[in-house]
């Protein structure tokens, strides 16, 4: 399992899933589904995000304890 902090960087900006979407080119749903869990982004995806908050990848995804 993977843990995220896309919805906290998306407050810091202002910004909604719909304008994240738009940026890094999917949709709001996929956005949601990242953000809750359901759904673990590709590398390329992941490596969008957190160019578009300008952070680093491990800043965003947080890899489970379990899984190491």
């Amino acid at each position: 399992m993977m843990e995220n902090t896309i919805r906290v960087e998306r407050a810091k900006k202002k910004i909604t899933q719909a304008e994240l979407a738009e940026k890094v080119n999917v949709s709001r749903q996929t956005i949601h589904a990242i953000e809750t869990g359901k759904f673990i982004p590709s590398t390329v995806l992941a490596l969008k995000i957190a160019r578009f908050f300008k952070v680093n990848l491990e800043d965003i995804f947080i890899l489970d304890d379990n899984d190491d």
